[in-house]
């Protein structure tokens, strides 16, 4: 996702005129450049589709007393998510010539763009510097998103609102300089497409820190360590957001080309749609196998397994190899969903085992199946600890010093009556819950403590 890629002509739409555009040395021709602009915004707005994607996706996969509040984090996640990128992160993601570390080109739009809004010149005259700023702040938001679902039905909203400004703001743009704004890992040769590291796995590593400092929801695992699913309110509502966001990635994977280049650009989404459908399949039969029950709920989370582990190397991986990369991020994620299970982690939607587990795998795999030489797996996996250890430590240290201060989970009887009525005094839905409801969701929630295990694997997907 660099902004200096040379753009390839299209020869559909070459022979259009375009008078009065001055277009640059380097740059394409007026025709060329309508259609990667047209393109580009499409995919903006097919990344912005994700964010509703997302939203459904968690709630319909978590309890129907935290909707709203579910609906809330994600409605102020994509909203803080535009105003901060704008504000400082596009400026911190993209300096121009910095030490490869940290670099900042200014506050504000326009501050890293001397030329003038006007000019075309941008990109090797690919697209404009406004197009650019919106394809990559609807990328920002996301990291945070997937941050929501790990830690749904129990942390205080204040606090998550702080997290998400800050992690957008400093974190995700600080670590996606290193990479996609020319910084030292991108002169190392480290490659991530459209953001399996870049994206996913930081938001995933975010999750993480959050969930072992928040610790499991109640009821979850008894006494004696026995596991107790938590079912989602709504699967239709969850399947109708993993499509929303295979939708999307058509824009997240289809943009990153950089280009409107039809044999670069239909290349990229065919090897997206393999890895989805291969992920799903493996996701299936694996969890069947285990369970002796098909399992709606992992069959999504194959899907997205699939989706999240091609990001890395869509565009430099073969047929066959993008079939094999969804087809093993999809038991990848079945397996990681157990062991974090097993360890008491508990992620309600399964975020960290999509997007932290198989954003890893995709970009492992990059180094197994890139039909370009220059990609080492020992390159991916250096950008792999890189990243990791920088964004698990700065989500740990934020979420450290909001549980030390304001505090980070909400009481035990706000988790029990529900963060809906808790934080936002009302309900998403027309819930009748009548007098002793609170008495009564108590008691549910201790005797849900002692039930016996669930022979099925029931976790829901990621948010």
């Amino acid at each position: 996702m660099k902004r200096k890629l040379p753009v390839l002509a299209l020869t559909a739409v070459a022979s259009l005129a375009l008078p009065g555009i001055a277009l640059a040395e380097e740059s394409v021709s007026p025709g060329v450049f309508t259609a990667n602009n047209v393109w580009m915004m499409l995919c903006a707005g097919l990344v912005f589709i994700m964010h509703l994607g997302f939203a459904t996706l968690e709630a319909g996969m978590t309890r129907a007393k935290n909707t709203t509040n579910i609906l809330f984090k994600n409605t102020f996640i994509v909203s803080i998510g535009i105003l901060t990128y704008a504000l400082c992160g596009f400026n911190l993601m993209y300096p121009g010539d910095f030490n490869g570390f940290l670099g900042f080109a200014g506050v504000g739009l326009g501050a890293g763009y001397a030329e003038g809004a006007n000019t075309v010149a941008y990109a090797s005259g690919g697209y404009t510097y406004w197009t650019d700023f919106l394809f990559q702040a609807m990328f920002a938001a996301t990291a945070a998103t997937i941050v929501s679902g790990a830690v749904a039905e129990r942390i205080r909203l204040s606090s998550f609102m702080i997290f998400a400004t800050i992690f957008v703001a400093l974190v995700y743009t600080i670590a996606g300089s290193w990479k996609w704004g020319g910084g030292f890992l991108d002169a190392m040769g480290f490659y991530d497409f459209a953001g399996s590291t870049l994206v996913h796995s930081v938001g995933g590593w975010g999750a993480l820190a959050g969930v072992l400092l928040l610790g499991p929801r109640l009821g979850k695992y008894a006494k004696d360590g026995r596991m107790s699913p938590i079912p989602g309110s709504n699967m239709p509502l969850a399947a109708m957001g993993v499509f929303l966001l295979w939708l999307g990635w058509f824009g997240f994977n289809g943009g990153s080309v950089l280009s409107a280049d039809p044999v670069a650009t239909s290349f990229v989404l065919v090897t997206t749609c393999l890895a989805a459908s291969a992920g799903a399949i493996s996701a299936i039969a694996a969890s069947w196998a285990i369970s002796s029950k098909p399992d709606l709920s992992m069959a999504l989370n194959g899907i997205l397994a699939g989706l999240v582990g091609i990001t890395a190397g869509a565009d430099t991986v073969g047929i066959a190899s993008a079939v094999i990369i969804g087809g093993v991020a999809g038991v990848l994620v079945v397996g990681s969903v157990i062991f974090f299970d097993r360890i008491k982690i508990d992620d309600p939607v399964g975020a960290i085992s999509v997007h932290l587990t198989c954003g890893i795998w995709g970009t492992l795999a990059v180094g197994i199946f890139s039909t370009n030489p220059e990609h080492s797996l020992i390159t991916q996996a250096t950008g792999v600890l890189c990243y990791g250890g920088f964004t698990f430590a700065s989500a740990l240290a934020i979420f450290g010093v909001l549980k030390a201060t304001v505090g980070l989970r909400v009481s035990e009887e706000e988790e029990l009556e529900g963060l809906d009525l808790a934080e936002h005094g009302m309900h998403a839905y027309d819930l009748a819950t009548g007098p002793g409801w609170l008495e009564q969701a108590t008691a549910a929630s201790a005797a849900q403590r002692g039930a016996a295990p669930a022979t099925s694997l029931a976790t829901s997907p990621q948010s």
